[in-house]
């Protein structure tokens, strides 16, 4: 990721405006235990206390490195309850990268957000039926099913 990713001027741009990076080297061993890194390329989103908020591992192209970590930084929003942001964050992941890897993902957590700030079920509902539209064989659409049986 360091050749193609990590110099790339939308990626230096999100994260610098995003996040406060730090690269641990593979060889600090205390480092890579506590994380429990065991390969690298590893990128953990960690909120102010340290708790992981979100993980990748592998390499990832600019596009993907940026609309993952929308993602990334919704959930760090939609854990601290902050629903608004988070589905800003979603939002804007879907808006600018709809086919990316990260779109299912930004669906569901997009659903349960609204579910958690308005308590109404419907946005899950809707939420499994864009995931079943657009991500029949994803992970988060089988996540979702349950969602299938609140009513309209």
């Amino acid at each position: 990721m360091g050749a193609v990713t990590y110099p790339n001027d939308k990626v230096v741009k999100f994260v610098d405006y995003n996040f406060v990076p730090v690269q641990i080297e593979a060889s600090n061993t205390a480092l890579m235990n506590q994380f429990k890194v065991s390969w690298t390329p590893t990128i953990i989103v960690l909120d102010a206390d340290g708790n992981e908020i979100h993980r990748v591992v592998g390499f990832l192209a600019p596009e993907e490195f940026i609309s993952t970590f929308m993602v990334g930084k919704g959930k760090y929003y939609f854990n601290a309850e902050q629903h608004p942001e988070a589905q800003g964050m979603f939002d804007e992941a879907l808006r600018d990268y709809p086919d990316s890897a990260a779109a299912a993902e930004a669906v569901f957590f997009m659903g349960v957000s609204r579910y958690k700030m308005t308590h109404d079920p419907k946005p899950l509902r809707a939420s499994y039926e864009t995931l079943t539209a657009k991500f029949p064989g994803s992970e988060w659409t089988k996540r979702a099913a349950p969602y299938r049986l609140i009513p309209n």
